[in-house]
């Protein structure tokens, strides 16, 4: 695997500039695959992942940099819960670990680097240097990858009855025996004008 100032290069020019975020979702996703023993994550073990994250923030770039998951690769699958930890699961082997940062290390970073005015220069030196231990939660988790959401699947294309849009990977929602878009159901995040 590459090391952290390898990969904190890539996500800088994936993500446009180095952050405090960027840092930590490095190690968070370099922690979370050590834990698994892939080591080689985009490369011969590329198939072996399936990553969850829990934010749309800085740090998802770099975890995707990390592991080589991508959400058009289907092995990067986004949860909105707002929350700073990504689990990696292991396809071959079924283990998963959850990997959460510690509310903690923000002040621990202040800690750290007192003499660091701008809180993100701070967080950043910090991250470099903090324990896994004092940065991450880690929980061994069980995550139940259906068929339908692994990389590769291919299944039956759906058209719903309402609207006429294809639906993949079983994403469809039966309403009195009628195969309809999520949409079409009710749970759009848009509205039609």
């Amino acid at each position: 695997m590459d090391t952290l100032d390898q990969f904190l290069r890539e996500a800088e020019v994936a993500h446009g500039h180095l952050c405090a975020g960027q840092v930590l979702g490095v190690r968070l996703a370099m922690a979370g695959l050590s834990r698994l023993g892939i080591e080689d994550p985009r490369g011969a073990d590329r198939k072996r992942l399936v990553t969850y994250v829990e934010i749309d923030r800085c740090a998802t770039d770099a975890i995707g940099v990390v592991t080589g998951c991508r959400l058009g690769k289907r092995a990067l699958k986004f949860r909105d819960w707002g929350k700073m930890a990504a689990t990696f699961v292991d396809l071959q082997t079924g283990r998963a670990v959850r990997v959460a940062a510690k509310e903690s290390s923000k002040d621990a970073a202040r800690r750290l680097h007192p003499e660091i005015e701008k809180k993100n220069q701070q967080q950043m030196l910090a991250y470099r240097e903090m324990s896994d231990e004092d940065l991450f939660e880690f929980e061994n988790v069980r995550v139940e990858v259906g068929p339908e959401d692994l990389p590769g699947y291919k299944g039956d294309r759906i058209v719903c009855s309402e609207c006429g849009e294809g639906i993949n990977f079983r994403r469809e929602v039966m309403v009195d025996g009628t195969a309809l878009c999520r949409g079409c159901a009710g749970e759009s995040y848009y509205r039609k004008l």
